[in-house]
């Protein structure tokens, strides 16, 4: 019997039993449209974890400093060490095109009618943001746009003098600038912050589409870092250095290593100095994990829809128990037997497999589409890996039925009711 034959007698069999061959492939199809959808989930994160990462620039370097000194009362003495890095960057300007703190601030912000002490946010079943998210307000320098990829689209950025002078100023991003003033231009506008006026000098640009789950990252605004002393504050502690490329990142974290080793006191405190893409590594690895893990959970199912093939093939090994008889009579082979019957099975997962590429196309697209505003198609690397991975449990589950057909005597075949 040639491979052709088989087909056809599989094909005859499986569709002479609509309704149990559809049962049978449920399991197959179930498994395989889970894990694509997980795949292609996961894949929708990387994504979208990347494009905020690239929104908010590369070649970027944390600087961290910590300091424990404190006088007899409780208060904070420790050393404001901002000046310090401020002027061995200025002089690392072949490796370094910036710096900025990127302390919090801890304020409520008021204009008009709204208030972020009012605002209240949560994300519905689609991912997205109901209500209206305050901004995160920040400590920042003249170097802060720089730093973190913002250009100016309206007014102008923060000065050296604001620093100097302690301007009650401030720059906002583009969703915060929508959330408090919709259309209107926000440049000369005052707001108040705990109380204290402070004047919009600029807004920042879009860093990514305003529809996307991401536009939180310009939900911003940034004060001058010497106005701490208005607004409180501990003194700035986390540094964010902007490298002017990729290789000279790596001599700009020795530099300024270097430079701290000498300027802070380990006895009293202690600093580190690190690539961020420290963190887009870590972040696609506990994503890879996380996808690992949920793709063999859904993997149960493909392992339980082969048990289910290789039930279903030992009952029809049972079924054709006198057509096996009679083939071995007449002088087939075992390898023919067995051939027959591993067909069957991978063709039943095929079939499977091929109705849950589909759904999980489907599920893929609907996901990704609600949580990440995106359409995320699997790919065909991953669509031709899940379709070989059905055909490939078919045959798996199916060894045991064929050889026990195989095995069959011919004479005991014959008998069989």
């Amino acid at each position: 019997m040639n491979i052709q034959q088989a087909v056809k007698m599989a094909w005859k069999s499986i569709w002479g039993k609509k309704g149990r061959s559809a049962l049978t492939i449920l399991g197959i199809f179930i498994g395989i449209a889970a894990v694509m959808t997980i795949v292609s989930v996961m894949e929708g994160m990387k994504q979208e974890t990347m494009k905020q990462f690239e929104a908010m620039g590369s070649n970027r370097i944390n600087v961290s400093v910590s300091s424990w000194m404190y006088d007899e009362e409780g208060n904070d003495i420790s050393r404001d060490y901002f000046p310090d890095l401020y002027d061995y960057c200025a002089g690392l300007s072949e490796y370094v095109l910036g710096i900025t703190p990127t302390g919090y601030v801890d304020a409520t912000v008021v204009y008009g009618t709204k208030s972020t002490a009012n605002m209240e946010y949560h994300w519905d079943d689609t991912g997205n943001v109901v209500g209206e998210q305050p901004p995160t307000l920040y400590y920042g320098s003249d170097q802060y746009a720089v730093c973190n990829n913002l250009t100016i689209a309206k007014g102008r950025d923060l000065a050296m003098l604001d620093m100097e002078k302690y301007n009650q100023v401030c720059v906002m991003g583009a969703q915060a600038a929508s959330t408090f003033f919709g259309a209107a231009d926000p440049v000369g506008k005052v707001i108040q912050v705990n109380g204290n006026n402070f004047t919009v000098v600029g807004v920042y640009a879009a860093r990514v589409d305003q529809d996307s789950t991401s536009s939180y990252i310009d939900n911003l605004i940034v004060f001058p870092y010497t106005v701490r002393r208005v607004l409180g504050g501990q003194k700035p502690t986390e540094f964010l250095v902007k490298a002017r490329s990729s290789e000279a990142m790596t001599e700009a974290i020795s530099r300024i290593a270097g430079f701290l080793r000498g300027l802070v006191d380990t006895n009293t405190g202690g600093y580190n100095v690190y690539s961020e893409s420290q963190w887009q590594e870590q972040s696609n690895e506990f994503l890879t994990m996380v996808g690992m893990v949920l793709g063999g959970i859904a993997a149960i199912s493909l392992v339980v829809g082969g048990i289910g093939i290789m039930n279903i093939m030992l009952v029809t090994v049972t079924e054709r128990t006198r057509e096996i008889g009679i083939r071995r009579a007449i002088g087939a082979q075992r390898s023919s037997i067995v051939a027959q019957f591993l067909i069957e099975a991978a063709m039943l997962c095929g079939i499977g497999g091929i109705v849950g590429i589909a759904f999980g196309t489907l599920g893929s697209v609907a996901l990704s589409t609600l949580m990440f505003q995106m359409t995320i198609l699997p790919s065909v690397k991953v669509t031709a890996e899940a379709f070989a991975l059905s055909v490939a449990l078919g045959i798996v589950f199916g060894v045991y039925p064929a050889i026990k057909a195989a095995n069959l005597q011919p004479v005991e075949a014959l008998r069989a009711e």
